[in-house]
């Protein structure tokens, strides 16, 4: 029984794959709004199981099982195998191209996760950190021309490599006020954007993509923290 807790810790962490796997479905069936919804809420269970983790001292109670690793295999379905799909999918893309696409996010996806220094001082991210949930959110809010599309996707897949600094909306403590509130607004517009079939209007597509430009230079700008 005193083990029940810490492992319910990892089930919940599992549980991101379950909600990745629905996320599938629905991208199967090309219903954009429900595959985000589920992606969210594996968002966050990614978000609330650290903790749990760290109070309930998981890792020293059940050393036998690997929460870190448990994270990067959901990490990498929920940020970037469902997206790959999704944006193969899509049909934003010239035809042929698109899987061609998906596969350097994949691989790219994969060796992002695998590398030991991703984080920079400061716990920035080193490179675009494989958010293409993200990146499949706003290709399909936005609609861009299909070579547009293209260079985007070019750009993101070369920038992982990069010593690009990116903030982590959370543990970087400069703007931090800012920056969660920016959070929370995007939280509510990209809600208002799913029940709306993706198609929220220009006003909140702006704010959006405005928020957008705010976390990929804000990173620039932090101080290394100790």
């Amino acid at each position: 029984m005193k083990s029940s807790a810490p492992f319910a810790v990892h089930v919940l962490t599992a549980a991101g794959a379950a909600l990745a796997l629905v996320a599938l479905f629905a991208a199967v069936r090309g219903d954009w709004p429900w595959m985000f919804l589920w992606l969210g809420l594996a968002l966050i269970v990614d978000g609330v199981d650290g903790p749990i983790a760290r109070r309930l001292d998981v890792a020293e109670r059940l050393p036998r099982w690997s929460g870190e690793t448990l994270d990067l295999i959901v990490d990498f379905t929920t940020y970037v195998f469902v997206p790959a799909y999704a944006i193969a999918a899509s049909r934003l893309l010239p035809p042929h191209i698109d899987q061609l696409a998906a596969v350097a996010i994949v691989v790219s996806g994969a060796l992002y996760f695998a590398d030991l220094s991703m984080k920079m001082p400061g716990n920035r991210f080193r490179g675009f950190p494989a958010l293409w949930n993200l990146a499949a959110f706003y290709l399909l809010l936005v609609r861009p021309e299909a070579w547009s599309c293209v260079a985007l996707i070019a750009a993101l897949v070369v920038m992982t490599f990069l010593p690009v600094p990116f903030v982590h909306p959370v543990r970087v403590r400069r703007f931090r006020p800012v920056t969660i509130s920016l959070i929370v607004l995007w939280a509510v517009l990209a809600l208002f954007a799913l029940a709306r079939n993706m198609d929220p209007g220009a006003l909140a597509t702006a704010i959006l993509c405005a928020i957008a430009l705010y976390f990929l230079v804000i990173g620039l700008f932090q101080e290394d923290e100790a």
